[in-house]
């Protein structure tokens, strides 16, 4: 057999291995979703409860299509679904990237997938019970007196989704930081001098992921800047990959 021929078959082995995982990821989220479907409208309370505890007496939320009290809720359940199927995801991702790896190394990337699943769910608990209740609490309270506030669940649900997103991610900081100090592209000293700038460049990122209002920027930004730290701290048990593969032809000569 030719050496194309052996070349191919390990690509086209791990492509239909990749096209199995992210069915079966595929298949994962559809049936959480089915199982969720029954309960949208109950969903979409729950995540419509920060905004509703903060409404003056008299209002209400309102639809201004007439298909979204139907599709709104459905479009979150969804979303839910897919939130709720992250773990099983990275564990179809750890089983692909896993055979790659020395011993060591898996030692190393397992905590990593578990503890990005933990600070993703962690800023999704920060953003509904820290971040909305006091972002609406200033939003409503700062409208003028004459201004009705009648908020359209579909604008919310955008509204409340890209926050969910934001802090999702961003509480994701010390599992970016260990990735780039172990792949070699940084390092923990380099990031302690720069420490100021990356301070600065926090919060400005924050002031643009997050509503225009004082609280939201800075319940975005300090969390960020505490996770750094973090991140910092752990990647002092990472040496970069250069390092581990020396240290793996070292043994095995």
């Amino acid at each position: 057999m030719s050496d194309d021929n052996n070349n191919t078959l390990p690509l086209m082995g791990h492509l239909l291995e990749l096209r199995t995982r992210l069915l079966r990821s595929l298949i994962c989220i559809v049936i959480i979703f089915l199982a969720l479907l029954y309960f949208s409208n109950d969903i979409y309370a729950i995540v419509a409860n920060p905004l509703v505890r903060q409404l003056p007496e008299g209002s209400v939320m309102i639809a201004t299509d007439i298909a979204a009290p139907f599709f709104t809720p459905i479009k979150l359940t969804a979303i839910v679904a897919l939130f709720v199927s992250i773990p099983y995801i990275l564990y179809q991702v750890w089983g692909f990237i896993a055979p790659a790896l020395y011993q060591k190394e898996k030692r190393l990337v397992l905590p990593l997938v578990i503890s990005s699943t933990t600070l993703f769910y962690i800023g999704l608990a920060f953003a509904y019970f820290v971040v909305f209740p006091l972002a609406f609490y200033f939003f409503i309270n700062t409208a003028p007196a004459d201004v009705a506030i009648n908020t359209d669940i579909t604008k919310y649900l955008d509204f409340v989704m890209t926050l969910f997103v934001v802090f999702g991610f961003a509480f994701e900081v010390p599992v970016a930081i260990i990735l780039l100090c172990w792949t070699g592209i940084t390092s923990p000293a380099s990031l302690k001098k720069k420490r100021p700038y990356i301070i600065v460049g926090v919060f400005t990122v924050a002031m643009f992921l997050t509503p225009p209002d004082v609280f939201s920027q800075t319940l975005l930004a300090i969390p960020m800047c505490l996770l750094f730290e973090i991140g910092l701290f752990f990647a002092r048990f990472y040496k970069p990959r250069q390092s581990n593969d020396e240290d793996q032809s070292e043994q095995t000569d």
